[in-house]
């Protein structure tokens, strides 16, 4: 693991990625009790209780409960009111569960900007926990109009200690988050298995496409609207002519953020990003569609056993519908070509993030995996998995090492 930070770095990585000093390791004796007070305070704890501690045991439903932060030396403590459910898919079915919060009013959390609704991610698959907060960091270097803002904090649930986690800003359409307005619209590809009741979706030749917001009923002109504009994109990127500069697909999509979120997925190879779920875009009527924000990181970057996914050599997201098609433009690699190269020279600052944000969870990944013990233990779809969480971090690093090279001589050949 790398610990030569220079002062430039540590200058650039102030704007990206948070900064916390490292913590000396906590030893633990076997015979003693871990409780949530021998946590690191640096790092925000948070305290949830629901009344009469009733377990949280639905996605859907919302249950009342109290929420107590403290903050350590960098945040204030507080105590408010809260309503808590389940969430997620896959990552629900794990013994760490992820969790989304709603406060009766948009507040502001851990210096991020004020906002309803928060995501608990619990980061199990993912022992080194850091590879969706490398995702938000290589978007944070992008173009991309927002990037979901997150810290690491310690979670203690009904009197019970959870172990790390991540507190991010929720995927939704609000002034401080993806602010398209009233009139804007957000999209989720999803799959037809993950759809809840009230959901409402349309499907193109290629995808299924969830209106996240606003709220639409089927048929209705908001929905006739964004389904034909999409569905018009699409044809049109499959016609003859798409190349053209004025009436092809350029006419529909923002290159940059297309370009930007495209790379960023290419490089941590998301292998849910080939369109399977989780891939964002929103538009406001009269402008062009924008890809992102960017999501759910937790099954790439060489941890998952499945499509190839864990190797370092191969094009994964390129090889999509959409983007295969986007390729075959000229004009459209070189830009690819261009681009990759701001984000291949700037790498050290993904490597030095991943270094920085290790050190500051040192000590609560420590009770964390006291509290879980997955290190040297399979959990889906792990392609690999080690005896300690410095070697999970160091295969971390590695894999995007050589990931980075790998795509370095692939996309300028192209």
């Amino acid at each position: 693991m790398r610990y030569n930070l220079t002062l430039l770095h540590l200058a650039i990585l102030c704007t990206f990625i948070i900064i916390s000093c490292g913590q000396e390791d906590n030893i633990i004796e076997e015979e003693e009790i871990i409780t949530v007070e021998e946590v690191d305070p640096e790092i925000p704890r948070f305290f949830i209780r629901t009344f009469d501690l009733t377990e949280v045991s639905s996605r859907e439903e919302y249950i009342d409960a109290q929420i107590e932060i403290r903050g350590g030396s960098k945040f204030e403590e507080e105590i408010r009111s809260i309503q808590i459910r389940g969430r997620g898919n896959s990552t629900w079915g794990f013994s760490k569960k992820p969790y989304q919060i709603r406060f009766d009013e948009r507040v502001e959390m851990l210096g991020m900007p004020e906002g309803k609704r928060w995501i608990l991610l619990a980061n199990y698959t993912d022992k080194t926990m850091l590879r969706n907060e490398v995702g938000f960091n290589l978007s944070r270097m992008s173009q991309m109009e927002w990037t979901p803002q997150s810290k690491f904090i310690e979670l203690n649930l009904n009197e019970d200690f959870r172990g790390t986690y991540q507190i991010t800003q929720k995927v939704e359409v609000s002034p401080n988050r993806v602010n398209i307005g009233n009139e804007g619209f957000l999209l989720e590809v999803d799959q037809p298995e993950r759809l809840d009741d009230d959901d409402v979706y349309f499907n193109t030749s290629c995808y299924l496409f969830n209106i996240k917001a606003p709220n639409v009923s089927e048929g209705d002109e908001k929905y006739t609207y964004i389904s034909n504009f999409i569905k018009d994109f699409e044809e049109t990127l499959f016609r003859p002519e798409f190349k053209d500069p004025n009436e092809g697909y350029r006419k529909y999509i923002d290159l940059d953020a297309l370009i930007d979120w495209y790379l960023i997925n290419e490089i941590t190879k998301n292998n849910d990003a080939q369109f399977h779920t989780s891939v964002y875009m929103h538009v406001i009527p009269g402008g062009k569609l924008k890809m992102g924000p960017v999501w759910d990181f937790d099954i790439s970057m060489g941890n998952i056993d499945y499509n190839g996914n864990e190797t370092i050599d191969g094009f994964w997201i390129k090889e999509d519908k959409w983007i295969t098609r986007f390729f075959e433009d000229p004009e459209f690699v070189e830009e690819v070509k261009l681009r990759f190269q701001y984000f291949y020279q700037n790498r050290n600052i993904i490597y030095n993030s991943i270094t920085e944000n290790a050190d500051y969870i040192q000590e609560s990944q420590g009770l964390n995996y006291e509290r879980w013990e997955t290190l040297g233990v399979y959990v889906w779809p792990n392609y690999v998995y080690f005896d300690t969480y410095e070697e999970e971090v160091d295969y971390l690093e590695q894999w995007l090492e050589q990931r980075f090279e790998w795509l370095n001589t692939a996309i300028n050949e192209l």
